[in-house]
């Protein structure tokens, strides 16, 4: 009986988070007695360049640009 495990490439997972994304979301506070010393926010986004456009047009990040030379 063999079980065959099957390997992915670097290639093929890199292609695979470019395709969906990964998106690491921080937010941190350190205070001492009730006074904040630091606040740190942060959103890490990886993926390619559609993947991003595609999540920010469903988001509602993309703002419509109008364009003085379209004839309407």
């Amino acid at each position: 009986m063999k079980h065959s495990i099957e390997a992915s490439s670097l290639a093929e997972v890199i292609d695979r988070i470019l395709d969906k994304g990964i998106v690491v979301d921080l937010w941190a506070r350190v205070s001492l007695v009730g006074i904040e010393l630091l606040a740190v926010e942060a959103r890490i986004v990886i993926a390619s360049v559609e993947t991003w456009l595609c999540y920010a047009n469903a988001v509602g990040l993309l703002k419509e640009e109008h364009h003085p030379r379209e004839i309407k």
